[in-house]
Formats: structure tokens, C-alpha cells, sequence
């Protein structure tokens, strides 16, 4: 009886395990723009909680799943700003540029850093001056202090 209860058992025990896999959704059964989506979200959340660390993971998560975001790089290069990591907050604006010139946020948040970081680091010879990247439409506007480097 033992015998025929454990040659019914592992199939019933490896039906079970794979209607169990069945039914969970992973991130990986998701889309890459839904995963990038997912966790920039989640990373802005961190952000706006103060957990750098955490929030520059799910960014770099985000990264993984698409690459061509701008988003994704300003809000890299903020956490990286926020941990003190300046060179890379700079690479990463400067990606982030590269895919969005025109992103207004984005060049703000950039010209904002290097205004800083011009203060903290002087130029080295032969480094151009980063501090000329305005948006001409912002001429005579007030922003407040709740959009200064903010991850969007």
C-alpha cells in the first residue's frame, strides 16, 4: 500500500509545484517597459522617503530593462547626487542629455548640478564650461523649491 501511496505521491507533489508556479505572476513574465515602469516608480517612492541607496537600485533595475529613458538617468544621477557621488550624477545627466536634449526637466536639474559642482570641483584646463545649459523658456520663471533636482 506504502508503494503505490509514493508512486502517485511525487506526481501529485510536481502537479501541485507547477500549478503553484502557474498561478504566480514574476517580473519576468512582464514586459521590459512595464519592469522598467515598475521599478522607476518604486524608486522615486524611495527617493521621496530618503533611502538613496534603495532608490538608485531600483533606477539601476530600470536601466536593465530599457535603456533609451532619460528619466531613468536624471533619477540616477540625483540618488548618485544625494550619496555624494558626483562624477557619476555628472555621467549620468550627460547620458541622460544625450537621449533628450530637449527634456526641460532634465536640463534643468542638470544646470542646477553644475552650478554646484562648479563650486565644489573647479574646472580642470581644457574643460569646457557646463554652465551655459539653460532653457531660454524658463527666462523670467520662478520655480519652486519642491522641483529642485527632483527624480521624475
Amino acid at each position: 500500500m506504502f508503494r503505490h501511496l509514493g508512486s502517485v505521491a511525487l506526481p501529485l507533489a510536481a502537479l501541485c509545484l507547477c500549478s503553484a508556479l502557474a498561478s504566480v505572476s514574476p517580473l519576468s513574465a512582464q514586459k521590459p517597459a512595464d519592469q522598467a515602469k515598475q521599478q522607476l516608480e518604486f524608486g522615486v517612492e524611495m527617493a521621496q522617503r530618503g533611502l538613496w541607496s534603495e532608490a538608485l537600485f531600483r533606477f539601476k533595475q530600470a536601466l536593465r530593462h530599457d535603456t533609451g529613458n532619460p528619466s531613468i538617468y536624471n533619477n540616477m544621477a540625483v540618488a548618485y547626487e544625494a550619496l555624494g557621488q558626483f562624477e557619476l550624477a555628472l555621467e549620468n545627466y550627460r547620458k541622460g542629455l544625450e537621449l533628450e536634449p530637449s527634456n526641460r526637466g532634465l536640463k534643468r536639474n542638470y544646470a542646477r548640478f553644475v552650478e554646484f559642482y562648479q563650486r565644489f570641483k573647479p574646472p580642470e584646463e581644457g574643460e569646457e564650461d557646463e554652465s551655459e545649459v539653460s532653457d531660454e523658456s524658463e527666462t523670467g520663471s520662478e520655480t519652486s523649491e519642491s522641483e529642485t533636482d527632483a527624480p521624475f
